[in-house]
């Protein structure tokens, strides 16, 4: 496809109101569409228009019954939703570090088996692992690390503790430790996470994110 330019003005909130009304969408409050609009930004909210958009979508044209109040109902059940699957995601995510840094501490007989190169077969992780621990340890001023160099001569506490400065992504990594594998889900979490925080829509909402395809 030939690129063009990209040949869009800026419109205000009233602006866009008055377009999307043209376009067939009913909104029952203009004053209120434009304090969203201006709040949550109509490029967030397109994507949330699409669904009601009539086939085809590239006339831009909405649906019988299609209004600003579905728009706002379709953004908010997604935003719940996130919410919801944060809140789990992390219930999960902290089982999955206890159990990964507790079963190899129970395996190998080593409590400091994190920062003991023998028990990894990919050396590179082993070394990436040691570099962000090492500058994490460093400059934590997490209550627990500061205990801990205060009062114990060791380089590095055990692996319960400072697995806890590891992000998600490292712990998953720990995969290609010797000692333990661990189970897939653990990396469906792992992606199930990304999604919450970095696709712009919940793809298990039934809604794609489609914002570009909108013309204002």
């Amino acid at each position: 496809m030939a690129k063009r330019n990209f040949g869009k003005e800026y419109k205000t909130s009233q602006e866009l109101v008055t377009i999307l009304e043209h376009r067939g969408l009913t909104i029952n409050d203009r004053q209120k569409a434009q304090l969203y609009l201006e709040s949550i930004g109509y490029y967030r909210l397109s994507a949330y228009m699409h669904p009601l958009l009539k086939t085809p979508k590239s006339l831009h044209q909405y649906k019988t019954g299609a209004s600003f109040a579905k728009v706002m109902m379709l953004y908010r059940f997604d935003k719940k939703l996130r919410m919801l699957l944060f809140n789990e995601i992390e219930k999960i995510e902290i089982a999955i570090r206890e159990a990964v840094m507790n079963m190899a501490a129970e395996r190998t007989g080593d409590i400091y088996w994190l920062t003991n190169s023998s028990y990894f077969r990919d050396q590179t992780i082993f070394n990436n692992s040691m570099a962000m621990l090492s500058k994490e340890y460093e400059r934590s001023t997490e209550d627990f690390i500061e205990h801990f160099k205060r009062t114990y001569t060791e380089p590095f506490p055990p692996a319960w503790i400072l697995g806890e400065l590891l992000p998600m992504g490292s712990v998953n990594r720990l995969q290609n430790v010797s000692v333990f594998m661990l189970p897939c889900w653990s990396r469906g979490c792992q992606y199930l996470h990304l999604l919450a925080m970095h696709v712009a829509i919940m793809p298990v909402s039934g809604i794609k994110s489609t914002k570009s395809s909108q013309t204002i």
